[in-house]
């Protein structure tokens, strides 16, 4: 699954620290920082991943799962 949007992008400073627990850019009290943290981790159980590209005016989060055999 690919989740796309054509915003002004992840500055590539932060983009290998999106997933990281704790991690947000948003101000105190806004936020936990732990929203893709729990995605990847979820993933990761269940033998997925989840990856990030971003340049402004189109940041792709790209989910994938195996398929069942």
């Amino acid at each position: 699954m690919r989740i796309i949007d054509d915003g002004p992008g992840v500055p590539p400073e932060i983009q290998g620290r999106i997933f990281d627990p704790f991690f947000t850019t948003k101000g105190v009290g806004e936020g936990t920082g732990l929203g893709l943290d729990i995605v990847r981790r979820l993933l990761q159980r269940h033998e997925g991943d989840i990856s990030l590209e971003s340049v402004p005016g189109h940041t792709e989060f790209q989910v994938r799962l195996q398929a069942e055999q």
